[in-house]
């Protein structure tokens, strides 16, 4: 089979697409075949070895898929040889063949074609996950969302929405904080262009934000946390600013606040069953119109270092998907 290779940590012009063996499942695993395969932003950091999973070189990288059951191991009863799936691994998506792990591994619903689908379980599994489960997101609630238009940051800001909260989208220009309009921010902050402190203290008639989805870090986070609420919470679900930021621990002291770190992935596979619930929410949600994943680009699998350097230099506005021939 044809797979994308990292044979040494470097940027996405180091990747190669090479020919590789094929794989075969043992117990508890699902053997698919790739149709699909979406980029996130942990691909751009696991190839250079800034990830905090560092698989042995060589190895494929690429997360959220979607494709065909190929052959299943002992133990897999929920999916059968044929069935259309989605799924998720730590890396090994960017190729015509990966193994998931039974519990990672989902039928597809029948109107979401193969390119959504792989763009779907990352962004709406981690930002649901966030809100819901680590946020405690209530409706009437105010949500600030930073990066909101990325892959995360956009799923959050439909969800946020479909959850009832007051949603408040920031990005780094307006052309991308149009699209976080279409999908429903009520309040559209510029944070190259404005005091973000300030402007949320404004917004929020100087009550502050309830909850903070940050997937963005850097110099963003400090002035998000000084204009939170009383008992506000803290989502940190990641760091594509490039730098990891230091808040002073007196702030979340004098606002009752909390820190909340959100690791879907791991989530995902320590509590299999709270995730298959949220999962089957988010389904019902699609399948009923209430949910639409933004793809701002489809590449071929030859072109996936592509694909991973527009994500890395932030040239994408909601997904980029690689599709198998």
């Amino acid at each position: 089979m044809k797979a994308i290779r990292c044979n040494t940590y470097g940027p996405p012009s180091s990747l190669v697409l090479e020919s590789v063996a094929d794989l075969e499942p043992k117990e508890n695993e699902v053997l698919m075949q790739v149709k699909a395969c979406g980029i996130n932003f942990p691909d751009t950091l696991i190839i250079q070895g800034l990830y905090q999973i560092r698989p042995e070189l060589p190895f494929t990288p690429g997360s959220d898929v979607a494709g065909v059951v190929l052959a299943i191991g002992d133990g897999v009863r929920h999916v059968s040889v044929g069935d259309a799936v989605i799924g998720f691994v730590a890396y090994g998506g960017l190729a015509e063949q990966v193994i998931l792990p039974a519990k990672a591994c989902f039928p597809k619903p029948a109107p979401m074609d193969f390119p959504v689908a792989a763009s779907f379980m990352m962004a709406y599994g981690t930002a649901y996950h966030a809100l819901k489960d680590r946020g405690n997101l209530q409706a009437g609630e105010t949500l600030l969302v930073l990066g909101a238009s990325g892959g995360v940051g956009l799923a959050a800001v439909e969800l946020g929405k479909r959850m009832g909260a007051t949603v408040i989208a920031a990005a780094s220009t307006d052309q991308k904080l149009e699209l976080c309009r279409e999908y429903g921010a009520d309040h559209l902050l510029n944070y190259n262009e404005t005091d973000l402190k300030s402007a949320l203290k404004a917004l929020t008639g100087r009550k502050g934000v309830n909850v903070v989805l940050d997937p963005v870090g850097g110099v963003y986070a400090e002035p998000a946390f000084r204009a939170m609420a009383w008992e506000g919470r803290y989502l940190i679900v990641g760091f594509a600013a490039g730098t990891i930021p230091s808040i002073p621990l007196n702030l979340p002291l004098l606002k009752g606040a909390s820190l909340v770190g959100v690791f879907w992935g791991q989530f995902a596979m320590t509590h299999p069953k709270e995730n298959a619930q949220n999962t089957r929410e988010l389904m019902t949600w699609y399948a009923e119109g209430k949910l639409s994943p933004h793809i701002d680009k489809i590449f071929a699998l030859e072109e996936a270092p592509k694909a991973i350097e527009a994500l890395l230099h932030r040239k994408v506005k909601g997904k980029v998907v690689v599709q198998m021939k």
